[in-house]
């Protein structure tokens, strides 16, 4: 009886083991063919070159090396760029709360360059996180780094004041380290999911890039 409970212990513990190692190779597979499909979809791969709140000039590889949470608008929303940006702001603060964490940069880029200089950009970004850079510049930098992130925008008839909305994406992405496109985070999303998220995508990261 002993010998019998010892084949059947070293059985299941030999069918446990190989269990193991099929979800690993599973798992690493599925890994390996989300960085093929990153690489094939290249979303947000170009390079930016745009102004900060400081005038300052910004190219997209600055940022490489950093988590970014990033979100499209403009300052004359009336309300779900606000809403998305506070949304984005309390995301990160509730991750600069865990430690070991790296920081998170959030960051916005304006797709009403028009009317969004770089003193406009300055004074809008004050009411959300201390952190948050926002980015403008010509009508032509701000189409090119839409078109990188395949954002829509489309402004609207001007009133009689001469005002007007712009239609756009309405998304926040995060990039990982290496610059790409990792994840999106509709409407429907919450601030405590989007920390989440991003927190799972730190645990699991693994560049893309060589």
């Amino acid at each position: 009886l002993g010998r019998r409970l010892a084949v059947v212990a070293a059985a299941g513990l030999t069918a446990g083991a190989a269990w193991l190692y099929l979800r690993e190779e599973k798992a690493r597979r599925q890994r390996a063919r989300r960085r093929e499909e990153l690489r094939a979809l290249a979303l947000g791969q170009g390079d930016f070159q745009l102004l900060d709140q400081t005038g300052r000039r910004r190219r997209k590889a600055d940022f490489r090396g950093q988590w970014v949470l990033l979100y499209f608008g403009f300052t004359h929303c009336p309300d779900i760029c606000p809403e998305e940006l506070e949304k984005l702001s309390r995301a990160v603060r509730l991750l600069e709360q865990e430690p070991g964490l790296p920081p998170v940069q959030p960051l916005f880029i304006t797709v009403d360059p028009e009317r969004d200089d770089v003193a406009a950009v300055g004074r809008y970004v004050q009411d959300f996180h201390p952190r948050l850079l926002g980015l403008t510049g010509s009508p032509e930098e701000v189409r090119a780094a839409s078109s990188a992130y395949r954002v829509y925008a489309s402004a609207g008839p001007k009133d009689e004041d001469g005002d007007y909305i712009v239609d756009h994406t309405v998304l926040i992405y995060l990039l990982g380290p290496d610059g790409l496109f990792l994840d999106y985070y509709g409407r429907n999303k919450t601030d405590v999911q989007i920390a989440q998220s991003v927190r799972r995508h730190m645990e699991s990261y693994e560049p893309v890039l060589e």
